[in-house]
């Protein structure tokens, strides 16, 4: 999706991992001061996609453990700062994580708050798993609200978005949360963002599956390029898991995972090598469950620019891309924000 509005107003993400949400808040007309993340890999990737880019001119790469970094080094006063953006850890909320919350020392919503307090942002903005809304943490949420409050911001809402419905081509709820100060607030549209048209796997691969099967020099490759295709147009894909550093190589998740990707004609058992650097045409290309996945189409399956680069082995890179947040989406809830300060200006 291309940028849509000026590049007119400044912020901030932490735990800003392969910059899914950066990206996608670029689009929609935020100039980042400072992407913060604590992964070396990740770290690489930002400034691979952001340092050459005379639109991301000015913004810093810092890599850093949240709950040690201090805010004034950005050298921001207090309200300078139009957004705070991040996507908290959340293992502490989702059911692979044995959903701990407040007991999961992964937690950095307590660390996202003194932010808040310290920077004084005009917005909040804050992303997280679906298992966030679940009614065993509602008394946490209503704590959460409380200290906004107390810092001088206003809901806008707390809901659940469905990346699909925002043209990713994959089914991926995340909990968005919007805060705002009250002249800002005022001017919200107090709503999901306008959903989008669906996108489905064989139009967001076409192009890159193509390019992979005429590099070979192989006459099974039009049939089974074919094959894959009529398959891949049925619908959108399961959700990306990026997985942990503790867990074995890359593949595309569990077994039901799986089975929802060869019904789309993908195998998920692994992910393959670029088309440069193909090194087994049959496990890449050819298996009986059909091809598998390359870095570069679970990114596009993310919703990420296709120009987006990502550092790292391939699993590394892979994990860069599970593990992270839909542009798209991003960029729809930026969308909302930048037309709240917009029409504040106005006002």
């Amino acid at each position: 999706m291309p940028r849509v509005n000026e590049l007119k107003y400044t912020s901030v993400e932490v735990c800003a991992g392969a910059g899914g949400q950066a990206a996608g808040l670029h689009n929609a007309g935020f100039k980042h001061a400072a992407l913060i993340e604590i992964d070396k890999d990740a770290c690489q990737t930002l400034r691979a996609n952001t340092s050459s880019n005379p639109e991301w001119a000015g913004c810093k790469v810092i890599e850093a453990d949240l709950k040690l970094f201090d805010p004034h080094s950005l050298g921001m006063a207090k309200g300078d700062l139009d957004l705070l953006a991040g996507g908290v850890p959340c293992p502490p909320f989702s059911a692979a994580g044995r959903q701990l919350g407040r007991d999961d020392e992964r937690d950095l919503f307590p660390r996202m708050l003194e932010l808040v307090d310290e920077l004084q942002p005009k917005a909040v903005m804050i992303e997280n798993v679906r298992g966030l809304l679940d009614p065993k943490f509602a008394p946490y949420r209503q704590e959460i609200r409380k200290e906004l409050e107390s810092l001088g911001y206003e809901e806008c809402y707390w809901e659940v978005l469905e990346a699909r419905k925002y043209g990713v081509p994959q089914l991926r709820p995340r909990a968005i949360l919007v805060a705002m100060k009250p002249e800002y607030a005022a001017h919200f549209e107090h709503t999901k963002p306008e959903e989008r048209p669906e996108v489905v796997v064989g139009e967001a691969l076409h192009d890159s599956m193509r390019a992979r099967y005429d590099a070979v020099d192989d006459p099974r490759a039009e049939l089974a390029f074919k094959r894959w295709y009529e398959k891949a147009l049925e619908g959108v894909a399961p959700t990306l898991v990026g997985g942990s550093k503790k867990h074995g190589g890359a593949d595309l998740g569990p077994t039901r995972a799986k089975r929802a990707w060869g019904d789309l004609g993908v195998c998920g058992l692994g992910v393959a090598n670029e088309p440069d650097d193909m090194k087994d045409p049959e496990r890449d290309l050819f298996a009986a469950a059909g091809p598998k996945l390359t870095v570069t189409q679970a990114a596009l399956i993310q919703g990420f620019p296709s120009e987006w680069k990502f550092s790292g082995r391939k699993t590394a890179a892979y994990r860069q891309v599970g593990n992270a947040f839909p542009p798209p989406v991003a960029q729809a809830v930026g969308e909302q924000i930048y037309a709240a300060f917009e029409a504040a200006g106005r006002g």
